[in-house]
């Protein structure tokens, strides 16, 4: 079985790798280390105005590129097989894709505990992907 988990570089996502080692069957799983990245401003048509602004947005891609390398290999380093990805697009359409694509059947994600007034107007990722996925959430909490 195939375990993804989705980070965002937060405590909870480091609580959640730590989950992860824990799981019986890690160590015969693929895991997929994810990053949702902003996506690309020219590629939803916005004016990504300056060189320098160009420049900015492609040093943050390489710097969570960096950071979910880091996660993946602290990972094999325990014995897991793992693979770090940073992919852009919306968040939870985006890692619901990679679920199917990486053939998961496993869903790792963080919950910020943002209270109940942040998750009615904004929502949360947790709680988007918990409602639409259709392998097993395990849901960490930042405690």
């Amino acid at each position: 079985m195939n375990i993804l988990i989705a980070v965002d570089f937060s405590e909870v996502s480091r609580k959640a790798l730590d989950v992860v080692r824990t799981l019986p069957r890690a160590e015969n799983a693929k895991v997929f280390v994810i990053h949702v990245a902003e996506p690309d401003p020219e590629f939803v048509g916005w004016d990504t105005g300056p060189e320098v602004v160009r420049e900015q947005v492609a040093a943050e891609f390489h710097r969570e590129r960096q950071q979910v390398e880091a996660m993946a290999d602290d990972l094999r380093k325990s014995g897991i097989e793992a693979a770090g990805l940073v992919v852009q697009g919306p968040t939870v359409a985006t890692i619901l894709d990679e679920v199917q694509r990486r053939d998961a059947g496993l869903l790792v994600v963080g919950s910020h505990g943002h209270g109940a007034a942040y998750d009615l107007t904004v929502g949360s990722i947790s709680t988007g992907v918990i409602r639409k996925s259709v392998v097993p959430v395990l849901v960490v909490p930042n405690r």
